[in-house]
């Protein structure tokens, strides 16, 4: 306990450590940094003398601790890094790679004013979502589209339009969960849709979807399996069944076809995945992707449909904390 005392005592002061010269030589940082950074460091080591951990008391570790704890608190933590995961895509280390022409749009845009919500034409207010809609949908042939900041807030904003307080009927082996712990049923949780969920997790058969339907259903929604694959025993209803069995009873069909694509892969080698423009050309009612994997493009989640729903969307009050 004497001891304790002791290192306690031969603490150095603030005032000492900032006469320190390696302090003062620190250029171009503010005060306010110096000062913070220095008693966080004292802080510390109190601490660990009263837990008996710090024996002695070094001043020259203590300065040389600080210096580098500034100088790490200065430096840029999003650095260019070499993707040797084997995995292209890699979502934890930037997902798709910009290309050169689209980062010198995105540069030569922001360093001025630009018209991402002005009419030119018409000299008044316009919409974000114009400079993208008519793209999209020409490449989609979808009736309408819109965007907002990753796929997730394109479910929720989906289901909280056209599923609020009503049910989603989903099958079981569709409740995926992907990278960051997002999993379907807490994200229609949050949207304020209620899961309905049919079938088993490995085979799901249209009577399961159709029993479920009532008074209250919302939507029927479909969930691409974009991480993981049930073989074996297994059965799935086919999208266009599904559209069916939506239009026979007046309910809207949603497909979350996580990565977006366009092109179909198979010609190159890899196994097919659902396009957009297929499930478009089904008829489903509305189609949410990602824009940062397959399609190259900054984090964004992508929302092709017939109008009377991307409609409804815009509309939406949530759109604005997901745009």
């Amino acid at each position: 306990m004497e001891k304790n005392v002791e290192l306690l005592k031969s603490l150095p002061k603030v005032d000492s450590i900032l006469n320190d010269d390696r302090i003062k030589n620190l250029n171009n940082v503010p005060y306010s940094l110096v000062i913070g950074t220095i008693r966080e460091e004292l802080d510390s080591i109190r601490e660990g003398i009263l837990n008996g951990i710090v024996n002695e008391i070094s001043t020259d570790e203590i300065v040389n601790n600080i210096i580098n704890s500034i100088e790490n608190k200065n430096e840029m933590h999003l650095k260019r890094v070499i993707n040797a995961t084997g995995t292209v895509l890699h979502t934890n280390l930037g997902r798709a790679c910009l290309s050169k022409a689209a980062v010198e749009a995105v540069v030569n845009t922001s360093q001025n004013y630009s018209n991402l919500e002005f009419d030119l034409e018409k000299g008044e207010r316009g919409s974000r979502y114009s400079h993208v809609e008519k793209l999209i949908c020409k490449i989609t042939g979808a009736q309408a589209a819109m965007v907002v900041n990753n796929n997730a807030a394109a479910v929720m904003l989906v289901l909280s339009t056209l599923c609020k307080e009503k049910e989603a009927i989903v099958s079981r082996g569709q409740l995926v969960e992907v990278g960051g712990s997002f999993r379907i049923p807490a994200v229609m949780e949050q949207s304020g849709a209620k899961l309905m969920e049919v079938g088993t997790t490995n085979r799901t058969h249209l009577y399961d979807y159709e029993s479920a339907i009532n008074s209250n259903t919302g939507v029927i929604l479909r969930v691409h399996q974009s991480n993981y694959k049930i073989l074996g025993f297994t059965e799935e209803v086919p999208i266009e069944e599904l559209k069916k069995l939506g239009e026979k009873y007046s309910i809207p069909v949603v497909e979350d076809i996580g990565s977006g694509i366009f092109i179909d892969l198979e010609k190159y080698g890899f196994v097919h995945e659902p396009t957009v423009q297929e499930s478009i050309l089904k008829g489903i009612d509305v189609v949410t992707f990602s824009g940062d994997k397959m399609l190259g493009g900054p984090q964004a989640g992508i929302i092709a449909g017939k109008k009377q729903y991307i409609d409804l969307m815009k509309k939406n009050q949530l759109t604005r904390a997901l745009r």
